[in-house]
C-alpha cells in the first residue's frame, strides 16, 4: 500500500498546479489543445501562437456527423499556427461510454442522454496518452467560463493526471480583454485570413459526436425560438417522419445490444444503426430542455440522440421485466446519481466507479429480445421474448384466472396492512 501513497513532493506538485495558469506563464511552453476545428479552436490556437506558446492540437474522432474530413481540420489548425494536429480515434471508446449511459439510464433532467457530458470524459482520457508520449503536461480547451464543459475538462484531467495543468483561455483575463464573444473572434480571424467556417449571423452552435448533437446559444437562447428552428443533423422532425410505423427488433445479451433486426452488431455498429433507424422516424430529434448547469445558471439546449433514445427505451423495457421492487428502487437511485455525476464531470471518481459496477451487475441479468414500433417520434413497445430472468408471470398477473396467485391469500395480507392504517387514523395523523 505504501507504494500507492503520494510523496510530499508529489502532493506539493498537485497543489502547485492548482494555481492559476495564464498565457504569460505558458510562454515558451508546449501545450495540448483540445481542438474541434471551429471558431474557438482557430482563434485560441492563433492567439496562443502569437503569444509565444507552442500549440499541439488534438482532435477526437468520435464519429461526429458534422465533421468527417479530418484532413481539412488538420489544414485549418496548421494554418492557424498549430505545430501539429493529432487525431485520436475514439469510435469504440465513445460507443462503450454510450452503452454505460444506456445501462444506467443516466439521462439528466428529462431525456438529455448526457451525450456531451460523457464525451468530455472520453476526450480527456484519449488525449492524455498522446500528451504523455510528447512530454506535454498542460491540457487546454476552448470551453467558456459559464458552462459545464470547463468543469468536465478540468475535473477529468485532475483525476486522471493530477500533476498536469489545465489552461482555459476563457478564464484568462488577457484573453477576455481581447475577446468578448464570437463577434470579436470572427473579426480577429478574418483580419488574419484564417480559414474559419462560421459567420456573425450563425443562428446557433452545435457540438457533435456519435451519441448525439447539442445545439445551443445564438437564437436558441430566446425561449420564443421553437426547437423546430434547428436544422436536424441526425434525422427528421417527427412531423416529417414516414406515415407508416416500422418495427425494429433488438437482441440484448447481458446488457449489450448484440443484434438489430437479426444482424449482429458491435457497440459502435449498434449505436450507428440505431441512429439511422431512430432518426428516420424522428425519435430523439430536437428535444428541448431548459436545464440546471453545474455552475448554477439555467441554460436552454436542443438535443438530438436518436440511437441513445431508441436503445435506451428498449433497455428500459427489459428493466421493467427483470427487476423486483427493491432492486428497482436501488437502480433508480444509482441512475439518478450517475446522471448527475457524468453531467458534472465526476464520471471517473470513486462513487461513479462503484455505482457503475453495481449497474453492470444489474446489466448481467438483462438478456432478451425486444421489438418496438417506431412512429412519428415515438418508440412503442411491441413484444418481448426470450427474457430468461423475467419476473413477469402471465399466470400470476392474470385477472381472468386464479393461476398460482390465489386471490384469497390477499385477505391476511390486507388485515396486516390495516393495523397500521387504523392506527394512523386513531392517532389523528390522517387529515382530509
Amino acid at each position: 500500500m505504501a507504494g500507492l501513497l503520494l510523496t510530499r513532493h508529489e502532493w506539493w506538485a498537485i497543489w502547485d498546479h492548482t494555481m492559476r495558469t495564464t498565457v504569460s506563464t505558458l510562454k515558451g511552453k508546449t501545450i495540448a489543445f483540445a481542438a474541434s476545428g471551429g471558431l474557438d479552436s482557430c482563434t485560441i490556437t492563433r492567439w496562443l501562437t502569437e503569444a509565444g506558446v507552442n500549440v499541439v492540437c488534438v482532435t477526437a474522432d468520435m464519429a461526429q456527423p458534422d465533421e468527417a474530413d479530418f484532413e481539412a481540420v488538420r489544414q485549418r489548425m496548421l494554418a492557424c499556427g498549430a505545430k501539429e494536429l493529432v487525431v485520436v480515434p475514439l469510435h469504440d471508446a465513445i460507443a462503450e461510454a454510450g452503452l454505460d449511459i444506456i445501462q444506467a439510464q443516466a439521462y439528466y433532467e428529462g431525456r438529455y442522454w448526457n451525450t456531451t457530458g460523457i464525451a468530455r470524459h472520453v476526450i480527456v482520457a484519449g488525449m492524455l496518452p498522446e500528451m504523455r508520449k510528447r512530454g506535454i503536461s498542460v491540457l487546454s480547451h476552448g470551453s467558456t467560463g459559464r458552462g459545464n464543459d470547463q468543469v468536465r475538462f478540468q475535473l477529468v484531467t485532475n483525476m486522471l493526471e493530477p500533476t498536469f495543468e489545465v489552461y482555459a483561455p476563457w478564464r484568462d483575463e488577457a484573453f477576455l480583454a481581447k475577446f468578448r464573444g464570437r463577434s470579436e473572434m470572427i473579426d480577429y480571424c478574418t483580419e488574419r485570413k484564417l480559414p474559419i467556417k462560421v459567420t456573425k449571423d450563425a443562428p446557433y452552435s452545435t457540438d457533435a459526436n456519435l451519441l448525439g448533437l447539442t445545439h445551443e446559444a445564438g437564437k436558441l437562447e430566446s425561449l420564443e425560438t421553437p426547437p423546430s428552428f434547428v436544422t436536424p443533423g441526425m434525422g427528421v422532425f417527427a412531423t416529417n417522419a414516414p406515415d407508416k410505423p416500422e418495427t425494429v427488433t433488438i437482441r440484448i445479451e447481458k446488457g449489450r445490444p448484440v443484434a438489430i433486426n437479426g444482424a449482429k452488431v458491435s457497440a459502435y455498429q449498434a449505436i450507428t444503426l440505431a441512429n439511422q433507424l431512430g432518426g428516420k422516424h424522428g425519435v430523439g430529434i430536437c428535444y428541448h430542455l431548459v436545464e440546471n448547469r453545474f455552475v448554477g445558471i439555467k441554460s436552454r439546449g436542443v438535443y438530438e440522440a436518436p440511437g441513445m433514445e431508441l436503445l435506451g427505451t428498449v433497455y428500459s423495457y427489459l428493466l421493467q421485466l427483470v427487476l423486483d421492487r427493491r432492486s428497482r428502487e436501488l437502480f433508480d437511485q444509482l441512475s439518478l446519481m450517475l446522471a448527475k455525476q457524468v453531467y458534472q464531470g465526476y464520471g471517473y471518481d470513486l462513487a461513479s466507479r462503484i455505482a457503475t459496477d453495481a449497474v453492470r451487475s444489474f446489466a448481467g441479468l438483462m438478456t432478451g429480445t425486444i421489438s418496438v414500433s417506431l412512429y412519428k417520434g415515438n418508440t412503442y413497445f411491441a413484444s418481448a421474448t426470450e427474457v430468461p430472468h423475467s419476473l413477469y408471470s402471465e399466470a400470476n398477473a392474470s385477472m381472468e384466472a386464479i393461476g398460482e396467485f390465489d386471490h384469497a391469500d390477499s385477505e391476511g395480507f390486507l388485515r396486516v396492512l390495516s393495523v397500521s392504517a387504523r392506527a394512523l387514523a386513531a392517532m389523528k395523523q390522517v387529515t382530509r
